[in-house]
C-alpha cells in the first residue's frame, strides 16, 4: 500500500508519477502493459509497431524510449506523468531525474526469454549470432544492476513481477500491482486479460525438445 502522506510529498516535489513497465525482452512486459490498460490506466505508446504473431495483443511501445541512453532532449517524459510507459530494464539508469518513476519489472526465466527471443527472430528472417552463455550473463547482469538502481534511486521504487505467476494466478498478481500503484485499479479487468495460451515458451517443453519451442511472449 502506497504511503498517502508520501505520496503526496513526492507529487509536490515531481509532478504525477510514471509507471514504468520493465523487464528483459521477452519478458511479459507487453502482457502487463495490456493489464494496467484494461485496469484503468492510461498508456502511453505511438502505436507504430503493430501487433504480430509473437505479440498478438499488441507491443505498447513508444518509440521515443529507444533513444534514453543517447537523447539530451528527454522532456518529452513528463508527458507521461500520470500514465504508464513501457521501458526495457537495460534503459531504466537513463530515465531522467526530475520525475518519479514506479517501476514494474517483469521476470521470467533466463532460459524462456532466450528460447522466445531466438524463435521470434527466426521467424522474422533474422540471425541471431549471440552466443546463449553470453546472452544469459548479460541478462543477469542486467537485472542485477536494475535492483541496485532501485534501491538506490531516491526517486524510484520497484516491484518485481513473475511472469509465469501472472498467469497461472492473475488475480493474485493483479492485486498485488494494484496495492503497490495505490488501490485505484480495476482488479477483475486487469486479470481478465490474461491469456495462459500465450505462454508458449515453457521451461518444462523447452528441456523436453532441446531448447526447441513456438515463438512467443
Amino acid at each position: 500500500m502506497v504511503n498517502p502522506i508520501r505520496r503526496l510529498l513526492r507529487k509536490r516535489r515531481y509532478g504525477e508519477e510514471i509507471v514504468i513497465v520493465s523487464g528483459l525482452p521477452r519478458s511479459g512486459t507487453s502482457m502487463m502493459m495490456k493489464m494496467l490498460e484494461a485496469g484503468g490506466l492510461p498508456v502511453m505508446t505511438d502505436t507504430i509497431r503493430a501487433a504480430d504473431e509473437d505479440n498478438p495483443r499488441g507491443y505498447f511501445e513508444d518509440e521515443r524510449v529507444k533513444d534514453l541512453e543517447k537523447a539530451e532532449d528527454k522532456t518529452w517524459l513528463r508527458d507521461a506523468r500520470g500514465k504508464v510507459l513501457k521501458v526495457i530494464s537495460y534503459l531504466l539508469k537513463n530515465l531522467p531525474p526530475d520525475s518519479f518513476y514506479r517501476v514494474i519489472l517483469m521476470r521470467r526465466d533466463i532460459d524462456e526469454v532466450l528460447a522466445s527471443q531466438a524463435k521470434m527472430l527466426v521467424r522474422r528472417g533474422e540471425e541471431d549470432g549471440s552466443d546463449p552463455e553470453t546472452m544469459r550473463n548479460l541478462y543477469l547482469g542486467d537485472l542485477a544492476r536494475v535492483r541496485m538502481l532501485a534501491k538506490r534511486a531516491p526517486n524510484m521504487e520497484m516491484i518485481e513481477v513473475k511472469y509465469r505467476e501472472a498467469l497461472e494466478q492473475p488475480a493474485r498478481v493483479a492485486r498485488a500491482v494494484n496495492a503497490f500503484l495505490g488501490d485505484r485499479l480495476d482488479e477483475q479487468a486487469m486479470a481478465g486479460v490474461i491469456d495462459p495460451e500465450l505462454y508458449r515458451n515453457r521451461k518444462e517443453k523447452l528441456a523436453g525438445a532441446g531448447g526447441a519451442g513456438k515463438a512467443g511472449d
